[in-house]
Protein backbone atom coordinates (compact mmCIF):
# COMPACT_ATOMS: atom_id res chain seq x y z
CA UNK A 1 0.00 0.00 0.00
CA UNK A 2 1.72 3.43 -1.09
CA UNK A 3 1.98 5.32 1.81
CA UNK A 4 3.48 8.54 0.38
CA UNK A 5 7.07 9.68 -0.35
CA UNK A 6 8.94 11.68 1.48
CA UNK A 7 11.47 14.16 1.93
CA UNK A 8 14.58 11.78 2.09
CA UNK A 9 13.83 10.18 -1.43
CA UNK A 10 14.33 13.60 -2.81
CA UNK A 11 17.98 13.74 -0.74
CA UNK A 12 18.52 10.53 -2.23
CA UNK A 13 18.00 11.24 -5.97
CA UNK A 14 19.76 14.28 -5.71
CA UNK A 15 22.70 12.76 -3.85
CA UNK A 16 23.08 10.05 -6.52
CA UNK A 17 23.41 13.08 -9.62
CA UNK A 18 25.71 14.99 -7.52
CA UNK A 19 27.84 11.45 -6.27
CA UNK A 20 26.75 9.14 -9.33
CA UNK A 21 29.33 5.96 -8.25
CA UNK A 22 29.21 2.62 -6.30
CA UNK A 23 30.99 3.93 -3.44
CA UNK A 24 28.45 6.63 -2.89
CA UNK A 25 25.43 4.34 -3.34
CA UNK A 26 26.30 1.20 -1.82
CA UNK A 27 26.18 2.53 2.14
CA UNK A 28 22.58 3.58 1.09
CA UNK A 29 21.39 1.35 -0.53
CA UNK A 30 18.87 0.50 1.96
CA UNK A 31 17.62 4.62 1.88
CA UNK A 32 17.41 3.95 -1.67
CA UNK A 33 14.63 0.73 -0.77
CA UNK A 34 12.92 1.66 1.88
CA UNK A 35 11.93 5.45 0.89
CA UNK A 36 12.50 5.07 -3.48
CA UNK A 37 12.08 2.05 -4.90
CA UNK A 38 9.25 0.36 -2.31
CA UNK A 39 7.12 3.27 -2.57
CA UNK A 40 7.35 3.91 -6.29
CA UNK A 41 6.52 0.08 -6.75
CA UNK A 42 3.84 0.73 -4.41
CA UNK A 43 2.63 3.73 -6.24
CA UNK A 44 2.78 1.61 -9.46
CA UNK A 45 0.76 -1.44 -8.08
CA UNK A 46 -2.35 1.28 -6.79
CA UNK A 47 -2.77 3.24 -9.93
CA UNK A 48 -2.65 0.61 -12.59
CA UNK A 49 -5.66 -0.76 -10.66
CA UNK A 50 -8.09 0.97 -12.50
CA UNK A 51 -6.25 0.25 -15.91
CA UNK A 52 -6.13 -3.34 -15.57
CA UNK A 53 -8.67 -4.65 -18.16
CA UNK A 54 -7.39 -2.24 -20.92
CA UNK A 55 -4.93 -4.43 -22.17
CA UNK A 56 -1.99 -2.40 -21.17
CA UNK A 57 0.60 -3.71 -18.34
CA UNK A 58 2.80 -1.77 -15.78
CA UNK A 59 6.32 -1.58 -15.15
CA UNK A 60 8.23 0.24 -12.54
CA UNK A 61 11.74 0.94 -13.29
CA UNK A 62 14.53 0.40 -11.28
CA UNK A 63 17.54 2.90 -10.50
CA UNK A 64 20.73 0.40 -12.22
CA UNK A 65 22.34 1.64 -14.87
CA UNK A 66 20.76 0.12 -18.68
CA UNK A 67 22.00 0.94 -22.11
CA UNK A 68 19.90 3.88 -22.40
CA UNK A 69 22.78 5.64 -19.97
CA UNK A 70 25.75 7.54 -21.10
CA UNK A 71 28.93 5.56 -20.19
CA UNK A 72 29.82 7.77 -16.91
CA UNK A 73 26.75 7.18 -15.30
CA UNK A 74 25.92 4.09 -13.01
CA UNK A 75 22.36 5.12 -11.88
CA UNK A 76 19.34 6.95 -12.52
CA UNK A 77 19.00 10.17 -10.97
CA UNK A 78 14.60 9.92 -11.51
CA UNK A 79 12.61 6.94 -10.55
CA UNK A 80 9.23 6.36 -12.78
CA UNK A 81 6.50 3.81 -12.93
CA UNK A 82 4.35 3.91 -16.42
CA UNK A 83 1.89 1.81 -17.99
CA UNK A 84 1.94 1.69 -21.72
CA UNK A 85 0.30 -1.20 -24.10
CA UNK A 86 2.96 -4.00 -25.18
CA UNK A 87 5.00 -2.61 -27.96
CA UNK A 88 8.03 -3.57 -29.96
CA UNK A 89 9.66 -0.85 -28.80
CA UNK A 90 8.41 1.17 -25.35
CA UNK A 91 10.25 4.00 -26.00
CA UNK A 92 8.46 4.39 -29.53
CA UNK A 93 5.07 3.76 -28.13
CA UNK A 94 2.39 6.34 -25.73
CA UNK A 95 2.84 5.88 -21.93
CA UNK A 96 0.83 6.64 -18.96
CA UNK A 97 3.45 7.75 -16.34
CA UNK A 98 4.43 9.24 -13.13
CA UNK A 99 8.46 10.27 -12.72
CA UNK A 100 9.44 11.23 -9.33
CA UNK A 101 13.08 13.71 -9.56
CA UNK A 102 14.77 16.19 -7.57
CA UNK A 103 12.88 18.59 -9.09
CA UNK A 104 9.71 16.83 -8.00
CA UNK A 105 6.76 14.93 -9.73
CA UNK A 106 5.50 14.61 -13.20
CA UNK A 107 2.75 12.33 -14.59
CA UNK A 108 0.57 12.35 -17.06
CA UNK A 109 0.74 10.85 -21.02
CA UNK A 110 4.03 11.13 -22.79
CA UNK A 111 5.85 9.71 -26.21
CA UNK A 112 9.10 9.56 -25.95
CA UNK A 113 10.54 8.40 -29.36
CA UNK A 114 8.22 8.37 -31.55
CA UNK A 115 9.02 7.28 -35.49
CA UNK A 116 8.97 10.23 -38.02
CA UNK A 117 6.29 7.66 -40.02
CA UNK A 118 4.24 7.90 -36.62
CA UNK A 119 4.07 12.14 -36.54
CA UNK A 120 3.12 12.32 -40.10
CA UNK A 121 0.29 9.76 -39.08
CA UNK A 122 -0.73 12.76 -36.27
CA UNK A 123 -0.09 15.54 -38.60
CA UNK A 124 -2.91 13.61 -40.69
CA UNK A 125 -4.87 12.99 -37.70
CA UNK A 126 -4.74 16.99 -36.85
CA UNK A 127 -5.55 17.71 -40.35
CA UNK A 128 -8.93 15.22 -40.27
CA UNK A 129 -9.86 17.05 -36.94
CA UNK A 130 -8.20 20.07 -35.89
CA UNK A 131 -11.19 21.36 -33.39
CA UNK A 132 -11.50 18.23 -31.40
CA UNK A 133 -7.96 18.29 -31.01
CA UNK A 134 -6.85 21.50 -29.93
CA UNK A 135 -10.46 21.69 -27.74
CA UNK A 136 -8.55 18.47 -26.06
CA UNK A 137 -5.63 20.50 -25.52
CA UNK A 138 -7.33 23.48 -24.22
CA UNK A 139 -9.24 21.52 -21.76
CA UNK A 140 -6.35 19.81 -20.60
CA UNK A 141 -4.50 23.17 -19.95
CA UNK A 142 -7.28 24.40 -17.81
CA UNK A 143 -6.64 21.16 -15.80
CA UNK A 144 -3.61 21.79 -15.04
CA UNK A 145 -1.77 20.04 -17.39
CA UNK A 146 1.73 21.31 -19.04
CA UNK A 147 1.77 20.14 -22.83
CA UNK A 148 5.26 19.93 -24.11
CA UNK A 149 7.57 17.80 -26.64
CA UNK A 150 10.95 18.10 -28.72
CA UNK A 151 9.92 20.47 -32.05
CA UNK A 152 11.35 19.97 -35.49
CA UNK A 153 14.52 22.29 -36.11
CA UNK A 154 13.27 23.00 -39.58
CA UNK A 155 8.99 23.72 -39.53
CA UNK A 156 6.68 21.70 -41.02
CA UNK A 157 4.09 23.34 -43.79
CA UNK A 158 1.08 24.05 -41.50
CA UNK A 159 -2.03 24.97 -43.36
CA UNK A 160 -4.07 25.26 -40.05
CA UNK A 161 -2.78 27.91 -37.83
CA UNK A 162 -4.39 26.90 -34.63
CA UNK A 163 -2.59 23.83 -34.52
CA UNK A 164 0.60 24.77 -35.39
CA UNK A 165 2.08 23.96 -31.45
CA UNK A 166 0.91 20.22 -32.14
CA UNK A 167 1.81 20.23 -35.86
CA UNK A 168 5.66 21.03 -34.99
CA UNK A 169 5.84 18.36 -32.09
CA UNK A 170 8.64 15.68 -32.78
CA UNK A 171 7.37 14.16 -29.46
CA UNK A 172 4.51 14.85 -27.17
CA UNK A 173 3.56 14.97 -23.59
CA UNK A 174 0.74 16.23 -21.74
CA UNK A 175 1.60 16.16 -17.78
CA UNK A 176 1.18 18.01 -14.21
CA UNK A 177 4.37 19.16 -12.65
CA UNK A 178 4.12 19.28 -8.65
CA UNK A 179 6.88 20.61 -6.81
CA UNK A 180 5.94 21.53 -3.10
CA UNK A 181 6.46 18.79 -0.20
CA UNK A 182 2.41 18.74 0.47
CA UNK A 183 1.78 17.67 -2.90
CA UNK A 184 4.10 15.26 -3.18
CA UNK A 185 4.37 13.76 -0.23
CA UNK A 186 0.87 13.48 -0.10
CA UNK A 187 -0.37 9.85 0.80
CA UNK A 188 -3.62 10.61 -1.47
CA UNK A 189 -1.57 11.38 -4.61
CA UNK A 190 -2.83 7.98 -6.37
CA UNK A 191 -5.65 9.50 -6.81
CA UNK A 192 -4.65 12.85 -8.38
CA UNK A 193 -2.56 10.30 -10.66
CA UNK A 194 -5.19 8.20 -11.75
CA UNK A 195 -7.57 11.53 -12.01
CA UNK A 196 -4.79 12.36 -14.34
CA UNK A 197 -4.18 9.21 -16.50
CA UNK A 198 -8.41 9.34 -16.91
CA UNK A 199 -7.94 13.42 -18.37
CA UNK A 200 -5.25 12.59 -21.05
CA UNK A 201 -6.08 8.93 -21.75
CA UNK A 202 -7.73 10.13 -25.49
CA UNK A 203 -4.23 11.20 -26.29
CA UNK A 204 -2.92 7.88 -25.09
CA UNK A 205 -5.55 5.78 -27.39
CA UNK A 206 -4.70 7.72 -30.51
CA UNK A 207 -1.07 7.61 -30.62
CA UNK A 208 -1.61 3.77 -29.41
CA UNK A 209 -3.45 3.23 -32.58
CA UNK A 210 -1.12 5.29 -34.57
CA UNK A 211 1.43 3.18 -33.16
CA UNK A 212 -0.13 -0.04 -34.39
CA UNK A 213 -1.39 0.67 -37.89
CA UNK A 214 2.17 1.96 -38.28
CA UNK A 215 4.03 -0.93 -37.23
CA UNK A 216 1.48 -2.76 -39.22
CA UNK A 217 2.25 -1.11 -42.29
CA UNK A 218 6.18 -1.45 -41.44
CA UNK A 219 5.27 -5.67 -41.06
CA UNK A 220 4.25 -5.47 -44.63
CA UNK A 221 6.53 -3.73 -46.15
CA UNK A 222 8.96 -5.15 -45.02
CA UNK A 223 7.44 -8.94 -45.72
CA UNK A 224 7.06 -7.75 -49.45
CA UNK A 225 10.85 -6.25 -49.68
CA UNK A 226 12.25 -9.41 -48.48
CA UNK A 227 9.87 -11.27 -50.95
CA UNK A 228 11.25 -9.65 -53.73
CA UNK A 229 14.88 -9.93 -53.06
CA UNK A 230 14.71 -13.63 -52.76
CA UNK A 231 16.10 -15.21 -55.58
CA UNK A 232 13.85 -16.47 -58.13
CA UNK A 233 13.54 -20.17 -58.47
CA UNK A 234 16.41 -22.43 -60.55
CA UNK A 235 14.47 -23.89 -63.60
CA UNK A 236 15.71 -27.47 -64.19
CA UNK A 237 17.20 -27.79 -67.47
CA UNK A 238 16.33 -31.34 -69.63
CA UNK A 239 19.27 -33.35 -70.86
CA UNK A 240 20.83 -32.64 -73.83
CA UNK A 241 21.03 -36.16 -74.50
CA UNK A 242 18.08 -38.28 -75.51
CA UNK A 243 18.20 -41.52 -73.83
CA UNK A 244 16.73 -44.60 -74.94
CA UNK A 245 14.82 -46.89 -72.61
Amino acid sequence: MFKGFTKEALEFLMGIRLNNSKEWFEPRKQIYIEHVYEPMKALGEEIYKPFEDTGMTSKTCRIYRDTTFPPHLHYRDSMWTCIHYPALFWSKAPALYFELSPEGADFGFGIVKPSAKVMERFRAQIAETPDELMKLVKKLRKKGFIIEGEEYKRKKPCSFPETEELWQKKSLSAHIRLQTPEEIFSPDLPKRVIEAFRQVMPLNELFHELVEIQDAVDMLEKAAAESAAEPAPEIVKAPETEFMW
